[in-house]
């Protein structure tokens, strides 16, 4: 997979499409046939896509142009092939279980969010109406700790494992937002979960339809509250029913004041998704979280057997021993990189890898870097957005891990010139909120922007950039950053 850009490039978005691909993870498929009973469909499909957003609901009367750009917008968020027809593979993805909130507007704030995360900048669409669930682009909850509460139980599951699997889920949001969320059991809350059958206030478009259809629906901040169908079969183990921890999950990321999303596996996606052995949130999700909520950011600077922090103000901590915070560490490392994927530490040095969650090894490592198809003594290591994978540099060629797999991916490694402008022996690397890659050798860096896909500033580091904290101090140099 090549980072150069193609004449092939996307219009919208303007970066390469091997990017595109790995954002969007679009799989090609064969068209269904055209149902030859469409027509006696259309009208229960025209309302579902007045339902979910895509057509407006005045006098459920529609045009053809106006069904087909619902058809394709439909099909778009669906990853099916965008034709417009009501084809058998668009009817049966009309049928399949997922959340109750609209689809409408999730387009645009999906390719506003990709803009922002390799820009640094908000795209800017003109005025914006927005239906009474949908909070407005950005809106949010302004404080940073939160509580909540579970008002009633499903049915067949005791209520000790259904707070464990809600507090699991506010924590998978927590690990990756800066945000708190506290359990009350009575009384006033931010967000409140309780479960519903049918018709419950919510209006008629928001009545449950029993099992199957909408599981589950929420509203953004600052209404704070996530409904279940009561009808619907609940588990928290088994295979049959639908998974009350991943539902939960769903609905508490549209009470953060999270949009759908069209990344096939994201968390976020409108569609009902199985708990499996892949993480549970995507790039995009902590992505979305990340930039509503806006993290402060601390960069973490190593050298030798120690290591400084540095505050997003600038602050600059006294030097900290790296084996009191990591214990079992080599006293010196090689290469070392965080990722927001799985919020995990990765440190090489050698022929071997750590791993830690927070400051806790992670059972199974140390592992040997063949082991993962990587190579020994990296120079650099870092998580790139982009691709969802960690990119470790080497020499003249670069290698990428699957941090699913813990193996490297495909066709790696290839050659370090994919990286236009970047230098061989980088031995540091960050991304910054912004979205852009630096990396850093002595007391050099280089900017590498993902949507320009190659170089675009270099500089000394301790002079230029403020965030390292390193003005009118005096530096050697940098092992890793």
């Amino acid at each position: 997979m090549s980072l150069r850009d193609s004449p092939d490039q996307n219009k919208l978005w303007h970066i390469g499409p091997c990017i595109i691909t790995a954002l969007i993870l679009i799989k090609s498929t064969v068209c269904t046939p055209v149902s030859t009973d469409w027509r006696v469909e259309t009208p229960e499909a025209e309302g579902f896509l007045e339902k979910y957003g895509y057509l407006h609901q005045d006098n459920h009367i529609h045009n053809a142009a106006e069904v087909k750009t619902a058809v394709r917008e439909f099909q778009w968020l669906s990853h099916l092939p965008v034709t417009g027809q009501l084809d058998g593979a668009t009817l049966k993805q009309m049928g399949t279980p997922r959340c109750g909130v609209k689809d409408e507007g999730s387009h645009q704030v999906w390719a506003q969010r990709v803009y922002a995360v390799f820009t640094g900048k908000m795209a800017s669409n003109g005025s914006q109406t927005r239906r009474k669930r949908y909070a407005q682009l950005g809106e949010k909850w302004y404080k940073r700790h939160l509580t909540y509460r579970i008002v009633n139980w499903p049915r067949h599951l005791a209520p000790g494992p259904v707070r464990l699997a809600v507090r699991a889920a506010f924590q998978l949001w927590s690990n990756v937002s800066g945000l708190a969320f506290q359990e009350v059991p009575e009384g006033p809350s931010d967000i409140r979960l309780a479960f519903y059958e049918g018709e419950h206030n919510d209006g008629a478009s928001n009545a449950f339809d029993g099992p199957g259809g909408a599981l589950a629906h929420a509203f953004f901040p600052c209404r704070g509250e996530a409904h279940f169908d009561m009808a619907e079969r609940w588990t928290l183990y088994g295979h049959k029913g639908h998974n009350l921890f991943m539902v939960t999950a769903h609905e508490i990321g549209h009470t953060l004041g999270l949009e759908h999303s069209p990344v096939r596996h994201s968390l976020m996606s409108p569609y009902y998704r199985k708990l499996g052995r892949t993480l549970v949130l995507s790039w995009d999700d902590i992505a979305a979280v990340q930039q509503l909520y806006d993290q402060n950011h601390t960069v973490l600077v190593f050298r030798g057997s120690v290591y400084w922090m540095v505050s997003a103000q600038g602050n600059v901590s006294a030097p900290l021993p790296l084996q009191q915070r990591w214990r079992h560490l080599p006293l010196a490392i090689e290469a070392a990189a965080f990722s927001p994927l799985d919020s995990k530490w990765y440190f090489f040095k050698g022929k071997r890898i750590w791993r830690y969650s927070g400051s806790a090894l992670d059972p199974g490592f140390p592992k040997r870097s063949s082991q993962a198809g990587l190579p020994c003594h990296p120079d650099c290591a870092f998580y790139y957005a982009p691709l969802g994978h960690m990119v470790l540099f080497k020499g003249p060629r670069y290698s990428v891990l699957n941090l699913h797999t813990l193996r490297s991916e495909p066709y790696y490694p290839r050659r370090l010139a994919d990286w236009t402008g970047v230098p061989q022996g980088t031995n540091g690397a960050l991304t910054r909120p912004d979205g852009r890659l630096y990396l850093f050798r002595e007391q050099q860096y280089w900017r590498f922007d993902p949507v320009k896909v190659r170089m675009t500033r270099e500089g000394q580091w301790a002079q230029d950039l403020d965030w390292i904290g390193c003005r009118n101090r005096t530096h050697q140099g940098n092992d890793i950053l």
